[in-house]
């Protein structure tokens, strides 16, 4: 169904139809919208059922129905009301009716910016709380108090400000400070989806500083936040502390590589390091084995991908080592274990580069010494070999091409 057709239909109910959310918000600040998210406003559910017979619901607890529109699947909601009952994003009473309002509807949302309106009959904008301002100043502010009652809108909040390039303001901030207690035992998937496209972002490390700002880093994220304050040798990291050089390679990653994947490497490399004991600062020797502890424990916590996990334990047990690796031996080791890995050199390299501010030759020029290191003729291997002899035989003839 055409949009204006379907407008059309709805205003012939006795409603209106409404473009809101992150569409308005992206068309008021001349970037590419995304997907359309409408709102239906003075008609009842069952009107609209017979309106649309075939209305595919998709809400559980609440009137949102799937619908293609202009070729595209949508999802369309009656204007509803919400009250806090419970805990978590689950616990709400929601209110559906004709009588809500679209100044009632927009009073839930999470932020004034994405609490705007577009009306598709005439284009008009609906903006009750006035957050085309916020727009204009590159602010995020919490319509109300409402604010709370999903605890995840604190990560959103953090998460769009990285996308958007926005500040957060401090009333927010205290909002976002007052969903610390349900936040400590949101579903790990949640919590994961807003940490994951937070990586995405141009500036990953905006996220983080945000959520220590709201006092949150380390209710969700304690292995990032026990980075602060673990000193560095000066002469090698003048950036400051372990989390002041973790946000700094986050985002040097972010601007060698879009993977995600590989920006969480980045971020992981030096998670040993917020378990250093106090008398050893500032040295942090031996952070990239108690790395990997501490990586499996975060890991209990968040449904990390197992390739995600997979490439940190690369990085965090390698990243010291990589560019002081001089035994031929353990170089061959070393390529093809990254070669092996779902980082592949291509992401690992990014990580090694941002941390090391270079790469070891052999990194550098892989694809000669991977060329090379592949070069076995296994007709050669002696006859007599069994087993581990014929490994052991492979990786003598590995480390002979490699010195070629």
């Amino acid at each position: 169904m055409k949009e204006l057709e379907l407008a059309q239909s709805i205003k012939a109910l006795g409603g209106e139809l409404y473009i809101v959310g992150g569409w308005v918000r992206d068309t008021l600040r001349n970037a590419k919208p995304k997907d359309k998210d409408y709102v239906i406003v003075g008609v009842a559910e069952a009107a609209l059922y017979d309106k649309f017979p075939n209305l595919l619901k998709i809400g559980k607890s609440f009137p949102v129905f799937s619908m293609e529109v202009d070729g595209v699947n949508c999802e369309i909601a009656l204007a509803r009301q919400e009250r806090k009952q419970g805990v978590g994003y689950k616990g709400f009473a929601v209110y559906a009716h004709p009588e809500v309002t679209l100044e009632e509807d927009l009073y839930r949302r999470d932020t004034k910016a994405n609490a705007i309106a577009f009306r598709v009959l005439d284009g008009a904008i609906i903006d009750p709380y006035n957050g085309t301002a916020d727009i204009n100043n590159k602010v995020l502010d919490a319509v109300s108090s409402h604010f709370v009652d999903d605890p995840v809108r604190s990560l959103r909040a953090a998460r769009q400000a990285c996308e958007l390039g926005f500040t957060v303001t401090s009333k927010t901030l205290k909002y976002m400070n007052k969903t610390a207690t349900e936040l400590a035992s949101e579903p790990g998937e949640r919590l994961f989806n807003e940490f994951k496209r937070a990586l995405s972002t141009e500036e990953p490390s905006r996220f983080f500083r945000i959520l220590q700002q709201a006092d949150l880093l380390k209710v969700i994220f304690p292995e990032l936040h026990a980075l602060i304050g673990q000193t560095q040798p000066e002469a090698f990291h003048p950036e400051g502390d372990a989390f002041e050089h973790t946000m700094e390679i986050v985002d040097l990653v972010a601007s060698f590589s879009t993977d995600p994947m590989t920006r969480f490497a980045g971020l992981v490399h030096d998670l040993g390091k917020g378990v250093t004991p106090p008398e050893m600062l500032p040295h942090h020797y031996g952070h990239e084995v108690v790395g990997l502890e501490v990586m499996d424990t975060w890991a209990k916590r968040i449904p990390f991908p197992k390739n995600w996990l997979k490439s940190a334990d690369l990085v965090i047990s390698s990243h010291m080592k990589a560019a002081r690796l001089s035994k031929p031996g353990k170089i061959v080791d070393l390529l093809l274990s990254v070669e092996n890995s779902p980082l592949g050199f291509e992401g690992y390299n990014a990580v090694i580069l941002a941390d090391s501010k270079g790469l070891p030759y052999y990194l550098a020029d892989y694809p000669s010494y991977m060329e090379k290191i592949k070069k076995i003729d296994m007709s050669k291997c002696p006859p007599t070999l069994k087993g581990e002899q014929i490994g052991k035989w492979v990786k003598e003839q590995r480390i002979r091409q490699f010195l070629e």
